[in-house]
């Protein structure tokens, strides 16, 4: 069986906001962190169309986090 293993970093103002948005999304075959200014998330999967939809979802989240983060820091 293939092992797909794969990290998206990105740097935000506030990572912090950026990953707890983000964070109810987590399953057992994603992760997310922040450190500093980045958000880290970390995906695993066995099925490549899987991981290819789980990234797709996550990006698409990702931008919809950050635009909130952006808007309550101001």
């Amino acid at each position: 069986m293939m092992q797909i293993n794969g990290r998206i970093t990105t740097m935000h103002r506030n990572a912090a906001c950026v990953a707890a948005a983000l964070k109810p999304d987590n399953l057992n075959s994603l992760t997310t962190t922040a450190e500093d200014d980045r958000v880290t998330t970390t995906f695993t999967g066995t099925q490549i169309r899987s991981v290819i939809a789980s990234v797709d979802d996550y990006l698409m989240n990702l931008t919809i986090a950050e635009d909130a983060c952006s808007v309550i820091s101001q």
